[in-house]
Parts: structure tokens; C-alpha cells; sequence
């Protein structure tokens, strides 16, 4: 592999960024704006009606947002006329051929001047609509796809995919890729086109039933996606889409370069462009910042489980990395951009932080007064969660069906309530399992050849760094990760 300089490579370049108001697309434009000022142009498409609207998004959701405070103390007044020159938001979406994108003029300029489409739209929501989900996530690559073979100067389509698209396998997951009809389990019968007919008459049903809601027939939709995906062994509409999705394009990119990037479990930033900036509840967030606020009676997952994650900054280096190192050669190469193989990261290290960090930074109720955290209970298995469950939570609701029946169903409210957050709880813990038991390590071999290359030139390895070994995750969390997610919830 031969890696020439990257700020080269950038510089003059024209790149096309799908789902660009998207985490982690906006640390991706941010860092070549603020490394590189002679890139050409980047074209951020964003769902939008029209360009008023597209700018107006990218300007509310990207640059008004602190991860820009940079580009701001460097331009400061001329920060707009900076950005009107090298960005160009673009009204579009990716379910559609072309991109949805309606302004003609724009399109065949946008063909005649892309040199790199970096695809990052999806949804990341592991309990998406399956209709949904195979539009964004399968159908959408192949439309990327098809848009980056229209352009005449193309020189990479990077995807950026995700590490879980091997499912619950254990051990050690390869740098490798599907091929369409490849199924996790061995069942025969994976077909693309044949899902996309399963979805058709399964909202033509829905349409017909005149008892179904809006919200019934999202339920069955999301339903279906975890039966589909869970028919071949995959364990969710999440994972299973992204793989159909790189299925596709391996099969349909002809001598198109591909880089196929798989990160694990996204954090908030390590160093760049400042450390801990972070945008929605993630992951681990969600547990950290209940756990924080007093309201986890539990910790549910293997202690010596490892959770594989990877700072932000860290993957959008990594992504830029891969464009340089593979432009203008036909390839289709895989990488996973993680922690698992070469700087371990324990769940119960995560808890471990955790109480360290809000035992001396307590979380402040509205009344003033500070939560104070214990170690909680760790339920290491699923059967020590189900008898947990059971005992503070089934039991007492099946307690008040009772009194509700002999009330007159006086606690109706009550009990359904209880129910449904119940009904939650156990759907949202099965569509997690496999993370936090997870026994899968992913294997970066591709990823450290691209770091050993880039080591030679120690100018740029310091600026796009990432080598997850720099890392002390005690100090990570508890210095960066954990304040950052607590001030984006105040927020």
C-alpha cells in the first residue's frame, strides 16, 4: 500500500457527502474545512424541499453548533463567505434515483466536477421500519451508487457501514466482504428484490385492514424487519439492511473504487476538534446518563465482555485516510475501525468510570439536590435478568391486574401504563443483547497497515491520528466521554 501526503490529495478535490447534518458526516466536513481551506468544494446533501431549505438545515444543524467554534475563531466574519465559496448544500435523498435531486443545472455540474462520494446517510435506529430501513440503508447505497458511476472524475466511493454487520458471531470477524445471497446462518433464500416484495404487500395488507392505525402499522413494520433479519441471522433491521447495502454495491460497483468502512460503537471526540463533542444520546450514553441520574437499578451485561468503541474523530481520520490511500484504484477493500483487538475496552470498565466520574461530579435534580450513585447489581446473563425482572417488575404487575379486576378496573390507566413501558424495557433489552454480551472481536489488519503507512509521514500522522492504542479509556471516560455526554443532555 502506498499512502502519498492526504492534505495533497484534498487539496483542489471536490467531494460529495450524503446525509450530511448526521453526526458523524459533520465532524467529517468540519475537519477538511478546517485542515485543508483549498479543498475545491463539498456538496452536503441534505433532505431538504429545496436549496433555501437544504442551507438553511446545514446552517442551524452544523455551523451554528459548537463543533464549528473553531472555524469560527479563525474566520470570524469571513466564516460565511468562506463557506459560501467551498460548500454547497444540495437539496436531495437517497431513496430516490439521482438523489432526489431536482435542480438539473446543479446535477450535471455535480457530475462533471465530483472527484469523491463519501456516503454516510442511514438510519442507525436498531428498531427502524423495515420499509424504511431497506430504502435508506440498502436501497440508498445502490443510488449512491449509481450516482457516483455518473460521475466523469469519480475517484472513490467510500461507504461508511457499520462492524456489526457479522451479527452475534463470535471470535474473531475479517476485514471481509458479503456477497449478495450470503447469509449469516446458512439459509438459503436471501434475495434484495424479494425483500423489497415482502415489504409491498406487506403495507398493501396494512392499507387494506380498515382497523389499522398509524401507529399499528408502524409496529408491524418494525415487526417485520426483526423477522426478516433474524430469518437469516442477523439480529436486527439495523445490521441486516447495512449488510444488504454492502452487498449491493460489491456486487454493482464494476471497476468503481470502493472503500467499505465498518466502525464499532461511535463515542464522542477524543482530541479534535476539541475533546468530548458529542450529538444525540448514544449507546452507552443512555445507560451512563440513567445510571447518573439514579434511575438504573442495574447494570445488564457480561463484565468481561468487551465494548468495542471508537472515538468520532478517530473514524472521520480513518475515512480520510482510505481516500488518499485508495483513489483511482479499482479495489474493493474493507475496514474495521475499532478497539476490540488492539486496545481492549471492558464493560465493566464502562461502570467502573461511571461511578468514579458521578461520584465525584454528582448529577443535580431540578430541586437542587445531587444524585448520589452506588455500584449497582450487574445481572451477568440473561436468565439472572429474567429472574430480576420477574420478581420487581411481572410479578407486581400481574398483582395490580388483579386488584384492577376486582376494582372494576378502577387502575385501567395505571396498568396499561405499567405494561407498555414494561412491553419497552424487554424489547429494547433483546435488540441490545448482543452487545452487551458480545464475544465478537474485530480484526483491523487493513486498518493498521493504513496507520503504519501514514506513521511515515509524522507531520500528518499527528493530525490525522487514529490508533486507538493512544487511548486510556479510564481517562477517556472520565475526563472527556462522560462530561461531554452530561452537557449535551443539559443542553
Amino acid at each position: 500500500m502506498e499512502l502519498g501526503s492526504i492534505l495533497d490529495f484534498i487539496d483542489n478535490k471536490t467531494i460529495l457527502v450524503t446525509g450530511a447534518t448526521g453526526f458523524l458526516a459533520k465532524i467529517f466536513v468540519e475537519k477538511i474545512l478546517r485542515v485543508q481551506p483549498n479543498v475545491k468544494k463539498l456538496y452536503l446533501l441534505v433532505r431538504a424541499n429545496d436549496a433555501k431549505s437544504a442551507l438553511q438545515r446545514f446552517n442551524t444543524e452544523a455551523v451554528a453548533k459548537d463543533l464549528f467554534k473553531n472555524l469560527k475563531e479563525k474566520y470570524g466574519t469571513n466564516l460565511q463567505s468562506f463557506l459560501s465559496e467551498k460548500v454547497t448544500p444540495v437539496a436531495g435523498d437517497i431513496t430516490y434515483e439521482n438523489l432526489r435531486i431536482n435542480d438539473s443545472n446543479l446535477i450535471e455540474e455535480m457530475w462533471k466536477e465530483v472527484d469523491v462520494v463519501v456516503n454516510v446517510a442511514a438510519t442507525t435506529n436498531f428498531d427502524e421500519r423495515y420499509d424504511v430501513a431497506l430504502a435508506l440503508n440498502t436501497f440508498g447505497a445502490k443510488n449512491v451508487l449509481n450516482f457516483a458511476a455518473k460521475c466523469v472524475k469519480i475517484k472513490l466511493l467510500l461507504h461508511v457501514s457499520t462492524a456489526y454487520v457479522s451479527g452475534e458471531k463470535p471470535g474473531l470477524i475479517l476485514e471481509t466482504p458479503y456477497r449478495l445471497g450470503d447469509t449469516l446462518n446458512g439459509v438459503d433464500g436471501l434475495d434484495i428484490n424479494t425483500e423489497k416484495k415482502i415489504i409491498e404487500e406487506k403495507l398493501k395488507e396494512l392499507s387494506s385492514d380498515e382497523t389499522a392505525t398509524d401507529k399499528s402499522i408502524t409496529l408491524a413494520m418494525k415487526d417485520l424487519g426483526i423477522q426478516r433479519a433474524n430469518k437469516f441471522g442477523w439480529p436486527n433491521t439495523y445490521v441486516f439492511t447495512k449488510a444488504l447495502g454492502e452487498m449491493i454495491i460489491g456486487h454493482l460497483k464494476g471497476d468503481m473504487p470502493l472503500v467499505i468502512l465498518r466502525p464499532t460503537i461511535i463515542t464522542s471526540t477524543y482530541k479534535e476538534p476539541f475533546p468530548g463533542w458529542i450529538e444525540g444520546i448514544r449507546t452507552i450514553d443512555s445507560l451512563a446518563v440513567g445510571y447518573g441520574k439514579g434511575r438504573l437499578a442495574c447494570f445488564l451485561g457480561d463484565p468481561e465482555s468487551t465494548i468495542d468503541a471508537i472515538p468520532a474523530d478517530m473514524v472521520v481520520n480513518a475515512m480520510i485516510a482510505t481516500m488518499a490511500a485508495h483513489a483511482n484504484q479499482p479495489c474493493e477493500i474493507i475496514y474495521h475501525v475499532g478497539s476490540s483487538v488492539s486496545n481492549p475496552l471492558k464493560y465493566k470498565g464502562i461502570q467502573k468510570s461511571g461511578y468514579r466520574y458521578f461520584s465525584k461530579h454528582p448529577w443535580i435534580n431540578k430541586d437542587g439536590t445531587p444524585v448520589i450513585v452506588s455500584e449497582v447489581k450487574v445481572l451477568s446473563s440473561m436468565d439472572s435478568f429474567r429472574r430480576y425482572f420477574n420478581l420487581r417488575y411481572l410479578l407486581p404487575l400481574q398483582g395490580l391486574q388483579v386488584v384492577n379486576s376486582a376494582l372494576c378496573h378502577a387502575f385501567n390507566g395505571t396498568y396499561a401504563e405499567l405494561k407498555r413501558k414494561i412491553n419497552f424495557v424487554l424489547r429494547v433489552v433483546e435488540l441490545y443483547k448482543p452487545y452487551l454480551f458480545s464475544k465478537s472481536f474485530y480484526d483491523d489488519m487493513n486498518t493498521e497497515k493504513l496507520r503504519r503507512v501514514l506513521r511515515e509521514n509524522e507531520f500528518e500522522a499527528n493530525i490525522f491520528y487514529f490508533d486507538p492504542k493512544t487511548i486510556d479509556w479510564d481517562d477517556y471516560f472520565i475526563h472527556i466521554h462522560l462530561p461531554g455526554a452530561v452537557k449535551h443532555v443539559f443542553k
